[in-house]
Order: C-alpha cells, then sequence, then structure tokens
C-alpha cells in the first residue's frame, strides 16, 4: 500500500470536480485543503483483510448491543458517560427489531508498527459517504491499474428499498443550519432519487411520533414516513425543546438508520465495561488499544492518549504534538474535574505511508459495514498523527493486479 500523486498539472481540475461532482462543498477547514492531492493504492489483499475485520467486528458489535438490551445489561450504561435524560429512555429500546432497521457503522483503522489497530467505530452518524463512493471514481481516470466501485449510497438503498411502503418518503434528518451536513444528505437524497424513492430534508422536531410511526409535519403537512436516515448525534437531541419529544426516537417503528441502539458503541468508554457483558469479542480486543477508566491511570506518560466519550472528528483527543499548549493544559483539567467524561487509551505507534513524490502522512482508513456487510473504504491523510477535522480526504483505489 502506498501512496500516488495526482499529476500536478491535473490536481485543480480534480479538486473543481470534487467539490462539484463529490459533494465536497466544504474543501477548506480555516486555511487548510481538505482535498489531497495523493490517492492510496491498495492491494486486492489488504483490501480483503480490512474488509473482512470490519465485518467481525460489527458482529461483534451487534452482540454487545443484543447484550445491553435483552441481557438486562442497561445498568451498566452508566458507566458509559451518558446524560441523565438518555439513560432515562435507554428502557425503551427493549423492542428494538434489528431485521426492521439499517445498522451502519464505520470502522477507523490505522497502519501501526505492529500492523492494524482500530481507534474507533463511528457507530452512530457516520459520514464520508459521498467520499468514499465518488471521490475514486473520479480520480481513477489518472490510475488505469486502479478501481473501486463500491457506493455505499446504493447499498444502503439495496438494504432499505425492501421495508419502505410503495409511493412513500424517507426522511433525511440532520442539523439543518450545517452545510457541511448538508452536503452529506444531498449525495444520499439524490441517489435515493435516482431510484424513485421520495425524500424529504427535516430537522429533528420536525418529526413527530404516532403509535411509534415517524410523521413529517414540514409546512404544517403531516405526512408519514417509511424510513428516518439520521445524520444528528443522538447526545444532541437531549437540547431540542420539550415539544419535540426526541424520547420517541428510541422506539419507533418505523425503519431507522441508524436506529438509537448505536449509542452503545458510540461511546469511547465502552471498553470499561465489555467484560461484563457476557460476550465473546477477539476481534475488538484484539485491535483496539488497551482502554481504562481515566481513574486507573496510575501514571500518565506519552505512551497514554485522553479521549472525551462522545468525542467525534478527532476533536479534544489528547496528543501532545498535534495540540496547542492551551488546549493540552485544558483536556487535562477536564480529566481530573469530570473523568466520567473521559477514558485514557494506550497510543499505538501510527506507521506514515510513504508517497511517490517522497512525502510522508498518517493514514486513516475507515471502512464502513452495512448490516454487518462490508461497504466501502474512505480515507483520511494528516502531516501528524491526529485525524481531525483538518485531514484530507484522500480516495481509496484498489489495484487490479
Amino acid at each position: 500500500m502506498k501512496l500516488a500523486e495526482i499529476p500536478k498539472e491535473e490536481y485543480s481540475e480534480y479538486r473543481f470536480e470534487v467539490i462539484f461532482n463529490a459533494y465536497k462543498w466544504d474543501p477548506q477547514v480555516e486555511d487548510k485543503n481538505t482535498v489531497a492531492r495523493h490517492v492510496v493504492l491498495m492491494d486486492k489483499n489488504t483490501a480483503g483483510e480490512l474488509a473482512d475485520l470490519a465485518e467481525k467486528l460489527a458482529q461483534e458489535t451487534n452482540l454487545i448491543e443484543e447484550a445491553f438490551i435483552n441481557k438486562n445489561k442497561l445498568e451498566l450504561a452508566k458507566e458509559l458517560g451518558f446524560s441523565k435524560k438518555i439513560l432515562k429512555v435507554l428502557g425503551r429500546l427493549k423492542n428494538y427489531n434489528p431485521e426492521e432497521n439499517i445498522r451502519l457503522m464505520r470502522f477507523d483503522f490505522h497502519p501501526t508498527e505492529t500492523g492494524w489497530a482500530v481507534s474507533e467505530v463511528n457507530s452512530d452518524v457516520p459520514g464520508g459517504f459521498a467520499e468514499a463512493s465518488i471521490l475514486p471514481q473520479i480520480a481513477k481516470k489518472y490510475f488505469e491499474n486502479a478501481d473501486n466501485e463500491k457506493n455505499i449510497a446504493d447499498i444502503l438503498i439495496d438494504e432499505l428499498e425492501p421495508k419502505l411502503d410503495k409511493d412513500s418518503t424517507a426522511a433525511f434528518v440532520y442539523a439543518t443550519s450545517y452545510a457541511d451536513d448538508r452536503q452529506v444528505m444531498q449525495f444520499l437524497s439524490d441517489s435515493f432519487n435516482k431510484k424513485n424513492i421520495n425524500t424529504i430534508f427535516a430537522a429533528p422536531d420536525q418529526i413527530v411520533f404516532k403509535n411509534k410511526k415517524a410523521y413529517s409535519i414540514l409546512d404544517n403537512d403531516e405526512k408519514r414516513l417509511s424510513a428516518l436516515i439520521r445524520f444528528y448525534p443522538l447526545e444532541w437531541l437531549v437540547n431540542l425543546p420539550r415539544r419535540a419529544h426526541w424520547e420517541d426516537y428510541y422506539d419507533t417503528k418505523t425503519p431507522s438508520c441508524n436506529h438509537p441502539v448505536a449509542i452503545f458503541a458510540q461511546s469511547k468508554r465502552l471498553p470499561i465495561v465489555w467484560d461484563k457483558l457476557g460476550v465473546e469479542i477477539p476481534y475488538w480486543k484484539k485491535l483496539l488499544p488497551q482502554t481504562i477508566d481515566p481513574k486507573e491511570l496510575k501514571k500518565f506518560d506519552e505512551t497514554w492518549i485522553f479521549k472525551p466519550a462522545l468525542g467525534r472528528v478527532g476533536e479534544g483527543i489528547l496528543i501532545k504534538e498535534a495540540i496547542s499548549e492551551k488546549e493540552y493544559k485544558s483536556i487535562l483539567k477536564d480529566v481530573q474535574k469530570y473523568p466520567k467524561n473521559w477514558v485514557a487509551q494506550r497510543r499505538f505507534k501510527s506507521k506514515p505511508v510513504q508517497s511517490d513524490d517522497g512525502k510522508s502522512y498518517h493514514l486513516c482508513i475507515g471502512v464502513f459495514t452495512v448490516n454487518g456487510k462490508f461497504a466501502g473504504f474512505y480515507g483520511r491523510i494528516s502531516p501528524y498523527a491526529l485525524i481531525d477535522s483538518k485531514a484530507e480526504d484522500i480516495p481509496i483505489l484498489i489495484l487490479k493486479d
């Protein structure tokens, strides 16, 4: 596996096409360009290995969720860093039926000096769909011996379509004031529309529930929905006005992607309790670095990092050389004051990947699964060992030979 540079004279056209054809409406964070000048060239064996590992992790994650719900383990959720409001509604998950919903996950893999490591699963509202589906199609014209035909939108549609009523409407639920969230939803919606599936965009408080079925109330026109595709984090729902009845998302019978059962694996504190769940999860224990409660850490040094329990996009992770001194001190202070909102995790040694122009980058490969099956790769690179919002999106191509 290596990085290959897009021809310099072609990069400007490539970036333009990414912005307008791959829904990359936010190609820059502050003054940092986030459209990589490279592609990842991966051999078939590595691609197959990562796909297989992700499927095994997805199976184990499903076992974890089932244990919480069906083995009377909800008491353990108190250790996961959830608010009191969330803890109060978890009992509504008891009627969750995986056959009626779509379970979407993205496992983030990193090459290390000792093999592959997983930093987390984006269990609740994973992103990167267009980047995983369209970027490779744009980039492959520069590399004749490589391709990547996975399209996660098509896979989602194939899984969801049998659950939809005829002439029904699917709702894409997201934070409507964020353009970067809209671009994710727009890609999926356009893909659904091409398959003649009606869609609407809605904020979470524009959805109401009657007899556990979801309805939109957009423009004062109540309309029953056949599916909910949510891109609004579960921990944000608790901040909605009381009239929104956000709790109803937890036991709706409307097919959902993702159903709130995803909240258990979204917490980075999950490893603290998984030995008490009564399930075998050898791949999680092999691939995720040692993770403990900060209160159990006898000595903090450079071999450990801190992560927020419900952190996203690499935010709030304490890696000293990758953050400012001010942020470093602020995180340490917060960990000491609110340890139940954090985890301590053994730091793995990320192995930089070399490019053909002599540069090297730290790489994260997000591996999607849909209902337990491999659904595509999402790549990001960074000059330092922290993959955050400033990391560059990079297409992943599979070598044909």
